[in-house]
């Protein structure tokens, strides 16, 4: 069973940077691919970026492009989001999931294993 731990959230201003991390255990995730979702409070979870499992393909929301950046490194068995000009409205909890037999994807539904939330806050 896969279990994914997300980390690396906090408080920050706008305008700042975090790097998010999503760690994997109980398989390696040479055949998955990997997304990035967020949720914040009243509102629908929304997709953020998905990562194939070379790294080759990437698929990230109109909302972030430009300011965030999905990796992932397969010998750690970690995901990334490098979260830079950070806005308010990216305040939400970030969750990572892993899609079997994807390359990538921005449906929720096709996401197998999801990990439990860091919480991202940006204040103005």
């Amino acid at each position: 069973q896969v279990q994914l731990v997300e980390s690396g959230g906090g408080l920050v201003q706008a305008g700042g940077s975090l790097r998010l991390s999503c760690a994997g255990s109980g398989r390696t995730f040479s055949n998955y691919a990997m997304g990035w979702f967020r949720q914040a409070p009243g509102k629908e979870r929304e997709f953020v970026a998905s990562i194939s499992w070379g790294g080759f393909d990437t698929w990230t929301a109109d909302s972030v492009k430009g300011r965030f950046t999905i990796s992932r490194d397969n010998a750690k068995n970690t995901m990334y989001l490098q979260m830079n000009s950070l806005k308010p409205e990216d305040t939400a909890v970030y969750y990572c999931a892993a899609a079997r037999g994807r390359i990538v994807t921005p449906r929720g539904d096709e996401y197998d294993y999801w990990g439990q939330g860091t919480q991202v806050t940006v204040s103005s």
